[in-house]
């Protein structure tokens, strides 16, 4: 869509005394790591504290319905960087890059030349900066987050050196910043003999917290980036286990809520708070959002940057001292991180833009990460990429326009036996797991009556589970580097 007939369909929209942008907005585009749907007040959750976030949703909107690319880190934001929705994306699970120097830092490398949304948008005339974590190769290989349409970026490039919040150092562009030196293991000494022994949280004294580096400068990429318009990508690292939060945080949370340290028995580093330090991680990522917001209004673009907030992912699977019960983590949702099931898929989406996005509304339309690609450079005046597979929510966004998608929301993830999910616009979802044991019968499941996913209606809908396989047979792609012989067999 043209600029000019964008800035029509806003004026439309938005207030009566709001104006048409002479410029398009900045985009700030806020990416969690392991939130689970249900981990925000704004999405239902008692015990821990998300004001900041929970702001965004009452200024804004937020969607109920929004899915992840994936339901591990590094394809999850392939999906949402390229558009390609699993099924044809260049990277489909989790995998340490095979190329390059730099001890092997890094996943599997997205390719050169790919297209980006920052490659897009900074086409468009953005400035674009990244800010956390990477997981798309390295500064040695094809996946170089610069060569890849980003100005610039700061943070982790390999999601191995992101489990430390005290790493030795973080990567800016194509040198390492050192930040902790010699390497700090970064995790709290919890002797087995004495479990309710006092742990010493001075060991964080002189220590430079990653988060905090990292944020300090997202903030001063929008200063100097200020007149606009930016594309600011902060894939931060919270709440992803290990679990490492500032002190101060935790003690914010009962003590009630903790009779037994964790022991690091379920990988990861101990901790001797483990729910209150769990709770802390999000209350410090949602911290961080409201310095976002706070240095956006103190510069006086708020109200023509465009604030996104999601995860790439649902929760973790009760690893490193989590306990997703305690917190109701995915909100009642079946599955994990790592499950085609809705609670390794249904993330938070919220979307914040005074004047143009109404206050308080909600989107019930069932939408995701390929979805980001058409709707951003729509937003930003620019062509969609022809190879992009998802639907504009512009009007959804500008008008509360939520009616049903147009094509399903398709997933096939190579990790964890190997799945594959159909998610059709009636809300019929087609679930099949166990790919690389040849796989095992279709689930289904009508999501209108049953979210929860509990009751099995493949073998009384035999025409919706043909409809999938065949759809899914007919969509996929095969992928040299991410195999699956059951299936790539039959290409």
């Amino acid at each position: 869509m043209p600029f000019f007939t964008l800035c029509l369909l806003l004026a439309q929209s938005a207030a009566p005394s709001a104006e048409a942008p002479t410029r398009p907005p900045n985009i700030v585009l806020i990416l969690a790591d392991d939130l689970g749907y249900g981990e925000l007040g704004c999405y239902g959750q008692k015990k821990i504290r998300t004001p900041h976030v929970d702001r965004l949703a009452a200024e804004g909107m937020r969607f109920t319905q929004y899915y992840s690319g994936a339901p591990v880190c590094a394809p999850a934001r392939c999906v949402l960087l390229t558009g390609k929705h699993l099924p044809e994306a260049q990277i489909r699970d989790n995998r340490d890059a095979q190329e390059g120097a730099q001890e092997q830092e890094g996943q599997w490398p997205l390719r050169a030349g790919t297209v980006t949304l920052a490659s897009r948008l900074h086409e468009a005339g953005y400035a674009t900066g990244g800010f956390g974590k990477w997981g798309l190769g390295n500064a040695t290989n094809s996946g170089y987050p610069c060569a890849l349409g980003f100005d610039t970026f700061y943070g982790y490039y390999c999601q191995r050196v992101a489990h430390s919040y005290f790493p030795p150092y973080l990567n800016h562009n194509d040198r390492r910043e050192v930040l902790n030196q010699p390497p700090v293991p970064g995790h709290f000494q919890v002797p087995t003999a004495a479990r309710t022994a006092p742990v010493d949280y001075a060991r964080f004294q002189g220590r430079i917290y990653a988060p905090d580096r990292i944020l300090e400068e997202a903030l001063q990429f929008v200063r100097e980036h200020r007149e606009g318009p930016f594309f600011l990508y902060l894939p931060f690292v919270e709440p992803h286990v290990a679990m490492q939060p500032p002190p101060a945080s935790v003690a914010k949370y009962p003590e009630a809520w903790d009779s037994e340290p964790y022991l690091g028995d379920k990988g990861y580093t101990p901790h001797p708070r483990p729910h209150a330090g769990y709770a802390a991680m999000i209350s410090d990522l949602d911290a961080h959002v409201g310095a976002v917001m706070a240095e956006l209004q103190a510069l006086g673009i708020d109200q023509n940057t465009l604030v996104l907030f999601t995860s790439d992912n649902g929760p973790t699977h009760d690893v490193g001292g989590v306990d997703t019960q305690f917190f109701d983590s995915t909100a009642g949702l079946r599955g994990r991180k790592g499950s085609v099931f809705e609670g390794g898929l249904r993330v938070p989406l919220i979307a914040r833009w005074p004047g143009h996005i109404a206050a308080g509304s909600v989107c019930p339309r069932s939408s995701g990460f390929p979805d980001l690609m058409p709707t951003l450079c729509e937003i930003a005046g620019q062509a969609v990429p022809e190879q992009a597979d998802g639907e504009s929510l512009v009007a959804c966004l500008l008008q509360n326009a939520s009616g049903p998608r147009h094509a399903p929301l398709l997933w096939e993830f190579h990790g964890y036996g190997g799945q594959q999910a159909v998610l059709f616009p009636n809300n019929w979802k087609a679930i099949r797991r166990g790919l690389r044991q040849g796989g095992d019968a279709w689930m289904l499941f009508n999501l209108n009556n049953d979210p929860t996913e509990s009751h099995d209606l493949a073998a009384e809908h035999p025409e919706q589970v043909n409809a999938a396989q065949e759809l899914m047979a007919r969509t996929r792609t095969v992928e040299p580097d991410f195999p699956l012989p059951v299936l790539d067999a039959d290409h």
